[in-house]
């Protein structure tokens, strides 16, 4: 049973929040800001002294556009303070007695970041999860089978949000295809969490070991995260035709959560969970903070979490919000996540992000989906090639498969690849059960 006990059909399973009209969800973030600021500043060394620094001070918040005031942090922030005095360094709040869990960051920007949680913030992710969880469709009499890592990885106890909410929860963790394969076959689970890359490759998998994903199993939401795939419209309807199941994405940090926001099935970006979260878009150059709807770099400040508060967190996700209500009726504010600020690149002038690549080559007919993109430096300018695997039996000419994608992604991107190299099926090398590594860069200006 749910723990809130609500109708399985009742739609949103905290209406208070989710539907709060945006002048009462203001007024509440506020209240939260204000508190949250002046608990950093008087429990955490990092926040005493940049606050001091900056010459800011917690009754500078007197309304949301105040953050402005306050200084940013970012993952350098993390690294340069972690372990700093303590094990959990300068801007954990709490003694090290007082953190009940720990996750760490993937390391893929750099050393990996450690994020603490007390107790009564481990329990609010779960709660968050759960309605999350029950946001995307799921419900008590599902049997949720969790594919996610659970090493150190901040989406490993989600899983616990699955047993909040009241669903049957099947800890599988990161195993083999084969092993996966035989839970869904086994248990006919309905609701999965792995990654977008992950989603695809064991459907694909399951073909070729004789399986039909959409007769053979029994899932109806295919839960993912950790990649941009799941916001791009062409990947997630892919993986939905494969599976016959509809796919709904997630978005977290390890800095703040597990996930942070959801899809809705509006499927127009993702629900943030603004009640905990405050968010901001900021130009990634100046930091200016630019108006809701413009294309900037993503920040965020948490407002409940106290083993160690993230106060204006630059994030290195380029995006946008949307506060206008969704279709849906939730009231709360949608992040749409276009690409990383350290991944982005430029050539003749226009700006590529990899999820450009990506809807191209998932929308091409003929290729498996796979591909990865290298940019390099030549003759002072910014190249990029993309390869690409050509369907499994494919018997076009790789030419002519090159030829087509080079097209594609010129009317795309706006900007012609240098090369497109393509391989057969499975050749290439990015098929991963977490993060796919999709992206070589080679230039030594950037």
């Amino acid at each position: 049973m749910a723990k809130k006990n609500i109708p399985y059909d009742q739609k949103y399973y905290d209406p208070e929040i989710e539907c709060m009209p945006r002048p009462e969800l203001e007024k509440l973030q506020l209240e939260r800001l204000q508190a949250m600021v002046k608990y950093a500043y008087e429990n955490t060394v990092y926040y005493k002294r940049s606050f001091d620094e900056a010459g800011v001070k917690p009754e500078d918040i007197t309304s949301l556009a105040d953050i402005e005031k306050f200084p940013f942090i970012d993952k350098k922030t993390e690294r340069e303070t972690q372990h700093v005095g303590s094990f959990f360094g300068e801007m954990c709040s709490v003694p090290e007695e007082d953190v009940v869990f720990m996750a760490t960051s993937s390391g893929s920007t750099g050393v990996p970041t450690v994020s603490p949680f007390t107790q009564e913030d481990f329990d609010l992710w779960q709660s968050t999860e759960a309605r999350l969880f029950w946001q995307a469709g799921m419900r008590p009499n599902d049997r949720y089978v969790h594919g996610l890592n659970f090493a150190l990885y901040v989406g490993g106890p989600d899983v616990m949000g699955a047993q909040e909410l009241g669903a049957l929860a099947i800890w599988v963790g990161a195993v083999p295809s084969d092993r996966l394969l035989f839970v869904l076959k086994q248990y006919q689970p309905t609701v999965i969490w792995t990654s977008p890359s992950y989603a695809w490759a064991l459907g694909e998998k399951a073909k070729e070991k004789g399986f039909d994903p959409r007769e053979d199993f029994s899932i109806h939401t295919i839960i993912v995260a950790g990649e941009p795939g799941g916001s791009i419209s062409s990947t997630r309807e892919a993986i939905e035709d494969l599976w016959g199941a509809k796919v709904v994405d997630f978005f977290g940090l390890s800095d703040i959560y597990g996930a942070c926001a959801a899809m809705c099935e509006a499927k127009d970006g993702l629900h943030i969970v603004e009640d905990q979260i405050l968010v901001e878009t900021v130009d990634p150059t100046t930091g200016e903070v630019l108006e809701p709807g413009s294309v900037g770099e993503l920040t965020y400040t948490t407002l409940m979490k106290k083993a160690r508060p993230m106060i204006r967190f630059r994030s290195g996700d380029i995006g946008y919000v949307s506060t206008d209500k969704c279709e849906c009726g939730r009231t709360l504010a949608r992040i749409h996540v276009t690409g990383r600020k350290d991944e982005m690149f430029i050539v003749g002038a226009v700006n590529v992000f990899p999820s450009d690549v990506e809807y191209v080559v998932r929308a091409s007919k003929g290729l498996t989906g796979e591909y990865s993109i290298r940019v390099y430096d030549e003759n002072y300018t910014t190249r990029y090639e993309v390869s690409v695997e050509r369907a499994l039996g494919s018997e076009e000419p790789y030419a002519e498969v090159a030829k087509r994608v080079e097209a594609a992604l010129k009317a795309h991107c706006g900007v012609r690849p240098a090369k497109v190299i393509v391989y057969d099926a499975g050749k290439l090398g990015t098929s991963s059960a977490h993060k796919a590594s999709r992206f070589v860069d080679e230039r030594t200006q950037k």
